[in-house]
C-alpha cells in the first residue's frame, strides 16, 4: 500500500474517497483545509466520519482561507450545511494540531516515500513548501482532484472556466503546479465521467455512505440531470491503485489568478516559440484526460463491499 497524507475539505465525495483510501492505502494522517465547509467544520467532519468507518488516523487543522484572495462561501448547496449531508449529529470540535507542521515533518521523515493526495484547495501544500522549500524534492508525488481542460466539454463547475478546488485558491494551485513538485491532476475531464447511482450506493450495504449521499444525489439530479453522483475525489485513489486505468498526457499547467477566467487551468498545447511564454521553466505534469470508467467503478464498488 502507498503511504499517503489525505488533504481534504471533506464533503460528501471527499468522504467516499476517504472510505476507499482506508481500504487500499496507508493513510498516515488527514490534513484539513477550508473549501466545501470552513476548516473547523472539516476537522470535526473528519473526526466524525473516521469514527463512523472505524478509521484511526491523526487529524490536523490547516489553512482557513486562500493565500491572496478574500474567502468565498462554502458549498452548502452541494454538501449540506455541515458538509456531510446534515444527517448526523457531530459531537466533535474543530481543534487539532497544525497541519502544515505535520506535512513538513512527515515528508522529512519519509523522503521519497510519501504521496500527498489533495482533494480540496491546495493551500496547505503551498504553505508547506513556502515554509520548507527543502521538502519539494523529497515528496514522491502529489495527486490532486482539480481543474478542467475541456475534454467532453468539461471546462468548469463553478464558472464556465473554473473547477471548484482550483477556483477556491488559484494562487496556491498555480504555485503548487509550478513549484517543481511532481503532480498528477485528476480534472473534471475524467471525474465527471464516473458516476454511481443511488441503487449502486445502497448495494454497498454501507449505511454511512448511503446516508450522506442522499442530498448530493438530489443535487446531481436537479443541477446536472445525472441519475447518480460523480465520484470526483475518489478517482485520486483509483489512480494510485492503478494508473493504467487513465489516459495520461504531460504538459506544464498554469492557473489564471485574476479576471473573468479566474481559476482556469491552462495546459501548454504546442511547441511553437512565443515571445512571452508563461510555461517557460515549468515542469510538465501528468494530466489524466481519459478514464476506463468500468474498471474504476468495478474496483471502487468491490473494495467498499469488502
Amino acid at each position: 500500500m502507498k503511504k499517503i497524507i489525505f488533504d481534504t475539505d471533506i464533503g460528501v465525495d471527499d468522504a467516499f474517497a476517504l472510505a476507499y483510501a482506508a481500504k487500499c492505502a496507508d493513510i498516515i494522517g488527514i490534513t484539513a483545509v477550508f473549501g466545501n465547509v470552513p476548516v473547523e467544520q472539516v476537522v470535526s467532519n473528519a473526526r466524525l466520519f473516521s469514527q463512523k468507518i472505524g478509521l484511526d488516523v491523526p487529524i490536523y487543522r490547516g489553512c482557513s482561507r486562500p493565500l491572496a484572495l478574500p474567502p468565498t462561501p462554502p458549498a452548502t448547496a452541494v454538501h449540506g450545511d455541515d458538509g456531510l449531508g446534515g444527517v448526523f449529529a457531530n459531537p466533535y470540535n474543530g481543534a487539532a494540531p497544525n497541519a502544515i507542521d505535520f506535512i513538513i515533518n512527515s515528508v522529512r521523515a519519509n523522503p521519497d516515500a510519501l504521496t500527498i493526495v489533495a482533494v480540496g484547495p491546495l493551500t496547505n501544500i503551498a504553505q508547506a513548501i513556502n515554509q520548507a522549500p527543502d521538502i519539494v524534492p523529497q515528496i514522491k508525488e502529489v495527486v490532486i482532484m482539480g481543474g478542467a481542460f475541456g475534454t467532453h466539454g468539461y471546462s468548469g463547475n463553478v464558472t464556465p472556466f473554473a473547477e471548484f478546488n482550483i477556483w477556491k485558491d488559484p494562487h496556491a494551485a498555480d504555485q503548487v503546479l509550478n513549484s517543481g513538485l511532481p503532480v498528477v491532476v485528476l480534472p473534471l475531464d475524467v471525474t465527471m465521467e464516473v458516476h454511481i447511482s443511488g441503487d449502486e450506493i445502497r448495494a454497498l450495504m454501507h449505511p454511512v455512505l448511503e446516508a450522506i449521499s442522499r442530498g448530493y444525489l438530489r443535487y446531481s439530479q436537479v443541477s446536472n440531470g445525472i441519475e447518480g453522483m460523480s465520484l470526483h475525489d475518489t478517482l485520486t485513489i483509483a489512480y494510485l491503485h492503478n494508473p493504467a486505468w487513465f489516459g495520461v498526457t504531460e504538459a506544464p499547467v498554469r492557473v489564471v489568478t485574476e479576471g473573468v477566467s479566474l481559476g482556469q487551468t491552462l495546459r501548454q498545447l504546442g511547441s511553437v516559440a512565443s515571445l512571452d511564454n508563461p510555461f517557460a521553466g515549468s515542469r510538465a505534469q501528468k494530466l489524466c484526460l481519459s478514464v476506463d470508467v468500468e474498471r474504476v467503478k468495478e474496483h471502487f464498488l468491490a473494495t467498499l463491499k469488502l
